[in-house]
C-alpha cells in the first residue's frame, strides 16, 4: 500500500506544482497589461484603464495599492469613465504628495497611510475628496462629474 501512497502524494504535489505555475503565468499576463509604474516626487503610481485588457489589469491590482481611484462623468443615468484628469493630492500638512495627469480613467498610488485631500479637475471643473489612507488596507475614491462636463471629445 506504501507505493499507491507515495504516487498518490507525487502526484498531488505535481498538480500543486503546476496549480502554483498557471497562477502563475496569469499573475504574469496580468503585470503584463499594467500600464508602467511612474514616479510622482517619492511617490509611484500608474494610470490607465484604456481598453478591457488594460483596465482589468488595474481592477485586479487596485488591491495591492493604498489608494485607488476611479475617475467618471455622468451621463444619461450612467457614468462614462474620464480621462486626461490633473490631480494633485496634499498631505494634512498641505505638502504635494503626488501630481500627475491620469491617463485613463483608473489611477493607482502608494501613498503612506495618513490623511489626504484629492484635487482632481477635468475640463476646469475641480472635484474635491479626502481620504484616510490606512496601513495594509486600500482606500477607493470614485471621482464623479457632473453631466456637461466637457472632456474634449472630438
Amino acid at each position: 500500500m506504501a507505493p499507491d501512497r507515495r504516487g498518490t502524494l507525487t502526484l498531488a504535489a505535481a498538480m500543486l506544482a503546476a496549480g502554483l505555475l498557471v497562477g502563475s503565468a496569469a499573475q504574469a499576463q496580468d503585470d503584463s497589461a499594467l500600464p508602467p509604474v511612474q514616479k510622482s516626487g517619492a511617490v509611484e503610481y500608474l494610470s490607465g484603464g484604456i481598453g478591457l485588457d488594460e483596465s482589468t489589469a488595474i481592477k485586479s491590482a487596485s488591491r495591492h495599492w493604498p489608494l485607488s481611484l476611479v475617475f467618471s462623468v455622468q451621463a444619461a443615468g450612467k457614468a462614462e469613465f474620464a480621462s486626461d484628469v490633473k490631480l494633485e493630492i496634499r498631505d494634512a500638512k498641505g505638502a504635494l504628495a503626488l501630481e500627475a495627469t491620469a491617463s485613463g480613467p483608473f489611477l493607482l498610488a502608494k501613498l503612506a497611510p495618513g490623511s489626504y485631500t484629492l484635487h482632481a479637475t477635468l475640463a476646469g471643473t475641480t472635484l474635491e475628496r479626502k481620504v484616510q489612507i490606512k496601513a495594509g488596507s486600500s482606500a477607493r475614491v470614485e471621482l464623479i462629474w457632473p453631466a456637461g462636463t466637457n472632456q474634449g471629445k472630438s
